[in-house]
């Protein structure tokens, strides 16, 4: 009844999102999916993907759990607004995030928006 699902972003989905967007972001996905799931990239995307696809107001009985983090993602990224410039800024903005709770351990906005235009 229920499909695979988490409650926040997994892994595992990343290499699957490598075509659901332009050439900037098939280019980061191939990179990132290819690094261990501990690997602070891997972080940064998984803190990407949660903003994006905004994991954190998921239930586990709603419509999008149901079809699961894979179809979510794609999903999310098709209906996403902005470029895939936009998307990178973003990664790195989640980059810098990780980079820096890992420094000082300073808590980490995870429902931060990434663009007016997101879905």
């Amino acid at each position: 009844m229920y499909a695979d699902n988490e409650l926040l972003f997994p892994t595992y989905v990343i290499s699957s999102l490598q075509h659901s967007r332009g050439d900037e972001w098939s280019a980061l996905v191939e990179r990132v999916s290819n690094l261990p799931a501990d690997n602070i990239e891997t972080l940064a995307f998984s803190l990407l993907m949660i903003r994006v696809d905004g994991c954190l107001s998921c239930e586990t009985d709603s419509y999008r759990a149901m079809r699961g983090c894979k179809a979510c993602s794609k999903q999310s990224l098709r209906r996403f607004k902005g470029s895939d410039l936009e998307l990178v800024a973003a990664y790195q903005k989640a980059l810098e995030d990780v980079q820096q709770y890992l420094e000082v351990q300073v808590p980490i906005v995870i429902e931060e928006p990434i663009s007016a235009r997101a879905a």
